[in-house]
């Protein structure tokens, strides 16, 4: 495929893409899916039997023509991994994060292969992260699950990327009353949010239901309009749900970072609510589920089911806001692009029962100002700092061909640290970094000396294998997919024949790629990560202060016989292992130890020959070096300081 694209063009869109996806990541999800499933199954248990024999009606209705999917209980309690079936409590599960609207919800369910993939995947990490026994095993099997999904469904990765739609819009004030809020969040032009999005499902299901308690029509529509109220209100209860996780009641303003740092500290450590009715409680948020806190949603979520099933059954007269033609489908409003709540007249009737659930949720944070509550930043986004490092390394000899004892080499390095970051884009076992460090870099002196002989070591220094030296640095690390910097070759190249395909290429590579053991392995005492390929870095000495002198040994002068010198080395290390402590959660700036294993080359160049000045350039040879770098990573990131 030829294209006109420039070069530049090319780069450009690529760093744009993919600084896109990590914002678009950024924007967590609620609750995963076993937890979503799992609050549904407890207020479906908790129906009394009457209600739960209208929900079963309706559900043996709706399944009609589907029964190689859809399970003959509405709720199967014992499903667990490799479902052949699907029940309706994976449905809120399944919407909102697997899919864009109540319709594709719907679709999904029936009509793909890969849902059942997903719902198999949910089941292991439930399993997973009920055996868990410490935070890091907890963020491992969450990200292990991450990875199998971005495998499992295609839209994984950018899905409800473009809004907040997962979140609680934040109180402008804290004279903001109940219904003010209520209705705010559903005007006309407002930013997508939870309340807004539940409310607009929630009553789309209202009005199915309430049409199937007057629809005289026959079986197949009856049981058309039953699936689809069953589908507008699962969606519904996915954003429901959503409005009892920690996270998402705090995290809703400011940039990508800033939401991405809240939603993760308070998911995490919980974060005291009080409820528009004035109960008081601690949520916690996305896979940290606890039983308190599934009980709680599921109260609400039971009362939302329960209008559904009355108004399914309790004949009404058709109100002017609910007397049009019938749909038969799921409602189609797509939240994952929806940059605006579009304008729809609420039916008075629907907005008192909506007002009933509304009230159980929790008040949101102040926007930001006076009394906001303390918010924290992911390491997400573009970033300048600097990179000070300290350095050994063991060396395989000197550059003279007959110098094979080994020693050592210490080493201070400073640079500026420019990039993208992309750590924990997805969850906190995720590493997507992207930077370039420029610098300079001195090495001390090689343990090893010229000659064996104990009477040169009174010279100290000076007759050293290799002398102390400096040089300019250059650092980059860049994730990849398969092999070491196949994103510049990949990401031109599906940019233009598939987009999509480059989303979650992208968004595997920042997950440790495809190579398992590259992937980050949280522990109780920080992260390890198989780093060889991700990361390079290359001193040029002789580039500072002109090429570096050296004594050689010259066995042709004899024994002893030492020969003046003079050469440029590039100097090329590959760091294999890195070890950085749990990160802390901030405000605009990050700071972290980094302890990497690298080995590598020192390669000679330009040799020209001192005393004698005119004989031809002695012969020398590579050294090689295993060593330990210890670096102080600080960064600064930008950001808008107003919403975005």
């Amino acid at each position: 495929m030829r294209t006109n694209i420039p070069p530049q063009t090319m780069i450009r869109k690529l760093l744009s893409v993919i600084f896109m996806i990590t914002l678009f990541c950024s924007d967590g999800k609620a609750w995963v899916y076993p937890e979503h499933r799992d609050i549904f199954l407890i207020a479906i248990q908790k129906l009394d039997s009457n209600h739960r024999a209208i929900l079963q009606q309706l559900w043996t209705m709706a399944r009609k023509g589907y029964e190689n999917r859809l399970t003959t209980p509405v709720a199967d309690a014992t499903q667990n991994e490799r479902p052949a079936l699907l029940d309706y409590a994976a449905w809120p599960a399944i919407a909102g994060d697997h899919s864009t609207s109540a319709q594709d919800m719907l679709y999904n369910i029936l009509h793909t292969d890969w849902i059942l993939n997903v719902a198999d995947i949910a089941a292991r990490l439930k399993n997973g992260l009920a055996a868990s026994t410490t935070k890091s095993e907890r963020a491992n099997k969450m990200r292990d699950a991450d990875m199998r999904l971005l495998r499992a469904d295609p839209g994984y990765v950018t899905r409800a990327g473009a809004n907040n739609v997962h979140f609680l819009l934040a109180r402008p004030d804290v004279n903001t009353t109940a219904a003010i809020y209520f209705e705010d969040c559903m005007k006309e032009g407002a930013e997508p949010n939870v309340i807004g999005t539940y409310k607009w499902f929630h009553m789309s299901a209202l009005y199915k239901a309430r049409r199937l308690s007057s629809e005289h029509s026959g079986p197949e529509q009856r049981s058309a309009l039953a699936l689809a109220a069953l589908a507008d209100e699962a969606f519904a209860l996915h954003f429901l749900e959503d409005g009892f996780a920690s996270g998402h009641v705090a995290g809703i303003w400011g940039n990508a970072a800033l939401r991405k740092g809240t939603h993760d500290y308070y998911n995490e450590n919980g974060l005291e609510v009080t409820t528009w009715k004035g109960e008081r409680m601690v949520l916690t948020g996305d896979a940290y589920l606890r039983p308190a806190d599934a009980e709680r949603a599921a109260e609400s979520v039971l009362m939302s089911l329960v209008q559904i099933l009355d108004a399914s059954v309790q004949p009404a007269a058709l109100s002017p806001y609910n007397d049009q033609p019938v749909a038969f489908v799921p409602d189609t409003l797509d939240i994952a692009n929806a940059l605006k709540m579009p304008a729809r007249p609420i039916d008075p009737a629907f907005r008192d029962l909506c007002y009933d659930i509304l009230i159980t949720t929790p008040v949101p944070g102040l926007a930001t100002g006076l009394g906001e509550i303390p918010r924290f930043r992911s390491e997400i986004g573009p970033f300048i700092g600097i990179a000070p490092a300290a350095r050994v390394s063991g060396i395989s000899g000197g550059f003279g061909m007959d110098q094979k004892t080994m020693g050592m080499v210490p080493g201070l390095e400073i640079g500026v640290h420019l990039g993208l970051g992309m750590d924990g884009v997805m969850n906190e076992s995720g590493d997507g970094l992207i930077f370039l460090d420029l610098g300079w870099r001195l090495d001390g002196a090689s343990t090893t000396k010229i000659e064996r002989d104990p009477a040169y070591n009174q010279f100290g220094s000076i007759l050293s294998a290799i002398p102390s030296r400096d040089a300019f640095y250059g650092r980059i690390r860049m994730p990849y997919y398969v092999i070491p910097g196949d994103l510049i070759i990949l990401g031109p190249l599906l940019l233009i024949v598939s987009p999509k395909s480059l989303n979650n290429v992208v968004a595997t590579a920042g997950q440790g790629g495809l190579i398992p053991w590259q992937r980050v392995m949280r522990t109780s005492i920080g992260r390890f990560q198989f780093i060889l390929g991700r990361e390079v870095g290359i001193c040029f000495y002789g580039s500072a202060q002109g090429a570096d002198s050296f004594l050689v040994p010259d066995a042709a002068k004899g024994s002893g016989s030492l020969t003046l010198l003079s050469m440029h080395s590039t100097h090329i290390d590959f760091p294999f292992l890195e070890y950085r402590p749990m990160r802390t959660f901030s405000r605009r700036q990050s700071a972290s130890i980094v302890i990497q294993l690298n080995a590598g080359m020192d390669i000679p160049g330009k040799v020209r020959m001192i005393d004698p000045p005119n004989a031809d350039p002695k012969p020398l040879k590579t050294v090689w070096f295993f060593g330990v770098r210890l670096a102080f990573d600080w960064r600064y990131y930008y950001a808008k300081k107003k919403n975005t």
